[in-house]
Order: C-alpha cells, then structure tokens, then sequence
C-alpha cells in the first residue's frame, strides 16, 4: 500500500487490562500510524504507565469530569495531524494484521467517502443473543450510504460506530467536527455527512472483536440515553424511521434461537428487547418533557413582561 498519514486515537479509562495488548497488534499492523494518541481519562491504574512504554504513543490526560464522547474526541482528532484518523475503543480488539489497512481502503478507493466503520464481532463469552445480534448488526459484505438511501433506509443510512472507524480529516473538518454528545457523535456526523453530499462507509474486512453482556438494568439506562439523544437531533437525522430496523433485528435474533431451541436465551433476549425499549422510550419522554417545560416558562416570562409594562 502506498504511503497513507493514519493517526489511531484510542480513548482510555482504567485499561491497563486491555491497553498492552491492544498497542502491541496496532504496532503489528501492515499500515502502520504516523502516531498513536491515547486519550485518558484520569485513570486510576497503571493505563498511563503502560502507554508510555512505546514510543510511537503520546498520551493526552482530560478530567474524568470533562469527559464527552463528542467533545473529547474533537479535541483528540484536532490534535492528531494523519490525513485520516482511526477511533478504537480500548476493549476493540483488531481481529487481523490488516485491520487499519481494510478500514481506510474504501476512503483511499472513493474520494466521496468522509467515514467508514469495521465489523464488530462478538468475544468469546458473549450470549448467544449477542452473538446474533453482531451478526445482523455487522453483515458480512461492504455498504455504502448517501443521502439517497435515507427512504429505504431509515436511521441505518447513518450507521457508524466510533468503536473501530476512521474519518478523513478534510471532511471532519470541513463538517464542524463533533458536538456535546452523550453517545452516538458516530451517528451525528455521518449525519452531516450525508446532508453535505459526501457518504459513509462499511466494511467487514476491518474486523475487531468487541461485545458486551449487559444486565436488563444497564441496557436500559444505556437505552434511556439514546433515546435522549435521538429525541433532540430529529432534525439532524433528518426524520429517519428507525422503528423498521429494529423490528427486523428482533425477528432475526427470535427466529435463529427458536431454531435452535435456545429457550432460555430466547427470553432473556425478550427481556433485553424490553429493556432497550422502555429506556428508549423513557429518555424521549424526558425529551419531550424538558422541551414543554421550556415553552411553559417561556411563556410565563412573556405574560410576566406584558404585565410588568401594562402598569
């Protein structure tokens, strides 16, 4: 491959765990980082320590207090200076030697291309239910979106996943880079993306091994805020139905675990179906919720103010 400007920020939190590992396979890589920027968050372990050690990795300390999926990314991408810049979290395990090269080969090949994310496969110890669950979320050929696909697509027109993806710095730039966000940023500039024309990628040659096995209780406060920030950028996401999609995943997963006679995991997943929804629905309504409550003391403040001058 001919000479590419990749910079890889990876996040941190108390991965001291994780973080050797993880460096010693982006040092392997066939294309290799003009730098790695670990962004941690006041690690309370030996994350920092760890890092240092190689020599092609700097190290950029933020309050655990500041933190914010979307501000402290902008601020770590702004610091790096690759043409493209790669994003992993610190539990993403490339899956091959190749994976930063598969990443940004579709950017390389298709100058239209701002975003492109990897395939997530599950780790060892996932359920089941998780397992299916990657496998419809992560297909096994490549995807293209523009702002064409939005009616066929829904809200999977914007699917991005910062957990292993890589942006052209032109583009993120030219975009305004990511807002305030409590989750998703991925989503809200594949958004922008796609309103200014240029489109977002994927492809399941980059592969990384990342799962979670979530209780009820943590899917639902993770779905509460997403719910929150899908309620609040309507308009950025451009009226997208997502409601399809999710439909689809759950006959998935439902009809391959009947076929399997997976019973038990058939209804801890109705159990994670429930979860996801009522916290998704509970952070709109907070939504929604803060928005009359806005409009109601607005209100108020104006009736206050004629009555203030009527005197």
């Amino acid at each position: 491959m001919k000479s590419v400007s990749l910079s890889v920020v990876i996040p941190t939190l108390n991965a001291e765990k994780e973080i050797d590992a993880l460096l010693k396979i982006i040092e392997s890589q066939s294309l290799k980082p003009r730098e790695v920027l670990i962004v941690d968050s006041s690690s309370k372990d030996e994350t920092l320590s760890i890092a240092s050690t190689y020599a092609f990795v700097r190290c950029l300390e933020v309050k655990r207090s500041k933190f914010n999926h979307g501000t402290t990314r902008d601020v770590a991408l702004r610091s790096t200076s690759g043409d493209f810049v790669c994003f992993l979290t610190q539990d993403a395990v490339p899956a091959t030697h190749r994976y930063l090269e598969f990443l940004i080969t579709p950017m390389l090949q298709d100058a239209s291309i701002a975003l492109v994310s990897g395939r997530q496969l599950p780790k060892a110890d996932a359920r089941r239910f998780e397992q299916l669950v990657r496998d419809f979320n992560y297909p096994d050929y490549p995807i293209v979106r523009g702002k064409s696909d939005i009616a066929r697509c829904g809200i999977k027109t914007f699917f991005a996943s910062d957990v292993c993806s890589a942006y052209r710095r032109s583009a993120y730039l030219e975009c305004g880079g990511f807002s305030a966000v409590e989750t998703s940023e991925d989503m809200l500039m594949a958004a922008r993306f796609i309103a200014s024309g240029m489109r977002v990628a994927y492809n399941p040659n980059a592969e990384v091994y990342h799962s979670h096995n979530l209780t009820p209780r943590q899917q639902y406060t993770r779905n509460k805020v997403v719910g929150r920030f899908l309620e609040e950028h309507v308009s950025d996401l451009m009226g997208a139905n997502e409601v399809g999609e999710g439909k689809r995943l759950v006959k998935y997963v439902a009809m391959n675990l009947l076929h399997e006679h997976l019973f038990s995991e058939l209804f801890a997943f109705g159990i994670d179906c429930v979860a996801r929804l009522l916290g998704n629905r509970r952070g709109r309504w907070e939504i929604r919720k803060e928005r009359l409550e806005g409009r109601s003391e607005g209100r108020s403040k104006v009736e206050h103010k004629h009555g203030s001058d009527g005197q």
